[in-house]
């Protein structure tokens, strides 16, 4: 193993101007997808006026950055020159490069993307979900041993048709990881075995299941209905992986990966040992007889810490409570280009939360464990990459940190 850190990020986003994915989306839904955007264009620009705040925000961080970030969404060469910058070997991309609205509009089309539900019209689902997909598979090939693709699959629509286009993705080029939904009423939960075929299909492919904080039930509303949204959005998409847990899922399909990505992991100590408790045989559940013992052969924590990983970004909560989480279960992500990661200050931010990490568990977060995650990365084509551009442990752990560079841009 070179000196050099070996760094993945395991939670990035790409995706190109509306216009573009016109030229990827069935013709006969194109004409949809142009009301669709006109509507989107709308409502950013309402938007835009309405949230003054925001507003600031942008002009500020644009003024900052210049234009690299959004080019990045999906110009293969700036991605690339940014991602040398800060010590990227490889990053797992999922869609919506552009949610907040900082330089436009790039979102996964018919909202596809992270806020996928099961009250999303099938039909529309799936063809916005295809033609992201078909983009994806373009992107990744101009830089292949660098990009995982994270296809976007409306499952819970059709398990099926979910799995033809999980096929036709992969032998396309998206070859990094799934992400489903994390709303899935009114249509079955993850835990039903009609699911069986899908997790089956992405075990055989060494593809990782995911799902990416966003989507929530949608009913939220009134004063100040953006805390609420923020204080419970990591619980609606860290749901799947506790109905996949107790469905058996993983028991069934021993080999099958699952991330949940930009949720923190602040959650999972107490959330597992719950769990465990409940399996054992608590006080209060005694009542229930063998219910848990026999959906499970297992304590819930024993296929967590198999089969699934937490990816973690800015804050350094999960830093404290690594041990608590599970080192060998945390993947790192920078969350590129939105502005609340750590571009374009990532190399900053990478000696501030990993100063005092000891090297073997830097270098497990940082990377090794995004490997076993995400299975199809080539891990000899990386460390030669890592070898060039890769931040060095002298870099991380031997220099001060720096200052918080959120309180210097203030």
């Amino acid at each position: 193993m070179g000196d050099n850190y070996l760094v993945i990020s395991s939670d990035g986003h790409a995706g190109p101007p509306p216009e573009q994915y016109a030229q990827y989306m069935d013709p006969v839904h194109r004409a949809r997808y142009e009301e669709f955007i006109a509507t989107l264009v709308a409502m950013r620009e309402a938007g835009n006026g309405a949230f003054s705040a925001q507003t600031k925000f942008r002009d500020k961080f644009l003024a900052k950055t210049g234009d690299g970030g959004i080019r990045a969404s999906w110009d293969s060469d700036v991605r690339l020159k940014e991602l040398d910058a800060d010590g990227i070997a490889a990053e797992v991309l999922f869609p919506d490069a552009d949610v907040l609205g900082i330089g436009g509009i790039s979102s996964s089309p018919f909202g596809t993307g992270l806020g996928a539900s099961g009250r999303d019209d099938p039909e529309l689902a799936m063809a916005g979900a295809r033609a992201h997909n078909r983009w994806l598979a373009d992107l990744c090939a101009q830089a292949p041993e660098r990009r995982a693709g994270v296809m976007t699959v409306p499952i819970i629509h059709d398990p099926k048709a979910g799995v033809e286009e999980i096929r036709r993705a992969f032998d396309d080029g998206v070859t990094g990881a799934v992400m489903i939904p994390t709303q899935w009423a009114p249509h079955a939960s993850y835990n039903d075995a009609v699911y069986d075929e899908v997790w089956a299909t992405c075990q055989e492919r060494n593809l990782c299941v995911t799902v990416h904080a966003g989507g929530t039930p949608g009913d939220v509303s009134g004063t100040n209905a953006l805390p609420v949204f923020s204080a419970e959005a990591w619980f609606f998409a860290a749901r799947p992986l506790w109905s996949l847990i107790w469905g058996g899922v993983f028991e069934r399909f021993p080999d099958l990966k699952f991330a949940v990505t930009e949720d923190g992991g602040w959650w999972k100590p107490g959330m597992f040992t719950q769990m465990d408790m409940q399996w054992e045989g608590l006080h209060t559940t005694l009542k229930f007889g063998d219910t848990y013992r026999l959906a499970l052969p297992e304590k819930p924590s024993f296929y967590f810490d198999r089969n699934c990983f937490i990816a973690i970004g800015i804050t350094d909560l999960e830093m404290g409570m690594r041990d608590e989480i599970g080192v060998d279960q945390l993947i790192w992500g920078h969350d590129f280009p939105h502005p609340e990661g750590f571009w374009p200050h990532t190399r900053d931010w990478q000696r501030i939360r990993f100063h005092d990490v000891p090297e073997n568990e830097t270098r497990k977060m940082l990377g090794l464990n995004a490997l076993r995650a995400f299975k199809n990365l080539d891990a000899d084509k990386l460390r030669a990459i890592a070898d060039d551009i890769g931040p060095t442990p002298d870099e991380i752990h031997h220099q001060p940190p720096p200052p918080n560079p959120d309180e210097v841009a203030a």
